[in-house]
């Protein structure tokens, strides 16, 4: 027996699609903004533009200069740009300066156990943020799977980068110069519970008191995740080139931490430091780090301690090896005092 056919109307979906938008003036910008969705592309030509502008909630969303070789110029106010809660995304060929908090914030609106993902920064210029203060160049906390590249930033109150409860991130291959006339307390900083971090290839030159900071202290309301007992674990840092500022590296409150294969030029005052600042009961103690494999030149005259060990650390887990230190004023005087010893060290031999 033959069945009767049976219709079935067929639905189709159209999802909304996703759009790329051309801003030509700071109007046309502040109009687009309030308009964007998921995915769109928003291109701004070149440019002066006003800081203070903000997103949320927007997924896949891509930001970038309508000509890279020409990018905007986003200036003053107290933020360039705050994204919350923005998964996926990216930022291209942008420029901000002048903003007396941050340069650009992004976060995850305050859900410390919902990290936003996938988020990419590249080609950004930023300069002259704070200029005394905790005010970051970028600001980024609670996100995972973050890239930070080619960017460049020069001149800032707090961190030049400040990575709070944040994982799986890489800044590379970017340029960190530090100025007279601001605090520039760290230049990258890792801290309040992040983990699997990677510093690479990147050129720092007098950011601060502290250029890269494993490390740090934090208030027990920002860690993510909530409860964690470490300030940062899991982290490289590799062939970058630190020239000047107070000492090239703080270890402060960091476990599982490689230093290998960069470039120390003419700290000012001390090589390493390891500190402890949080100290709350049942936190890790500051260890587990090996520094290997490192060029350090540095000038008697002005670093007579080479590793400043704070109170309450682990010191006697760090490992030295086959870092070739020199003196350049006494190169006979170039063998470190170290809180262990070095395995493998080269002392006094200059360049061939």
């Amino acid at each position: 027996m033959r069945l009767p056919s049976v219709f079935l109307p067929l639905f189709i979906v159209h999802p909304l699609m996703a759009a790329t938008i051309e801003v030509k003036d700071a109007a046309s910008l502040k109009d687009s903004l309030p308009k964007l969705k998921d995915g769109d592309i928003l291109k701004i030509a070149p440019g002066d533009y006003p800081g203070g502008h903000s997103l949320a909630n927007l997924a896949e969303l891509t930001i970038e200069a309508l000509d890279p070789k020409n990018p905007p110029h986003f200036k003053g106010g107290k933020q360039a740009w705050h994204f919350s809660r923005c998964p996926g995304l990216k930022l291209r060929h942008l420029k901000c300066s002048g903003q007396s908090a941050n340069g650009i914030n992004l976060d995850d609106g305050g859900k410390r156990d919902q990290p936003v993902e996938g988020l990419v920064l590249k080609d950004l210029a930023i300069e002259d943020i704070g200029p005394q203060g905790n005010f970051d160049g970028i600001k980024c906390s609670g996100l995972k799977s973050l890239r930070i590249e080619r960017c460049t930033i020069s001149g800032w109150g707090g961190q030049a980068i400040d990575l709070v409860g944040c994982s799986d991130a890489v800044i590379t291959s970017c340029t960190f110069t530090g100025k007279e006339g601001f605090t520039q307390h760290t230049g990258p900083q890792f801290k309040g519970g992040s983990h699997d971090i990677t510093i690479e290839r990147c050129t720092l030159v007098n950011a601060g008191e502290r250029p890269i900071q494993a490390g740090g202290s934090t208030g027990a309301d920002y860690f993510r995740p909530a409860g964690a007992n470490y300030e940062a674990k899991d982290i490289v840092i590799r062939d970058n080139r630190i020239e000047g500022g107070t000492c090239a590296c703080a270890f402060t409150g960091a476990r599982n931490v490689a230093f290998t294969g960069n470039t120390i030029l003419r700290p000012r005052k001390w090589i390493f430091r390891i500190l402890q600042e949080t100290t709350s009961e049942g936190f890790l103690r500051c260890g587990e780090v090996k520094i290997s494999g490192n060029r350090i030149r540095f000038r008697r005259d002005e670093v007579s301690t080479e590793v400043n060990v704070g109170a309450g650390t682990d010191a006697a887990t760090f490992t030295f090896e086959k870092n070739h230190w020199l003196a350049e004023d006494r190169p006979a005087d170039s063998k470190p005092d170290l809180p262990v010893e070095e395995r493998e060290g080269v002392y006094g031999a200059k360049d061939e």
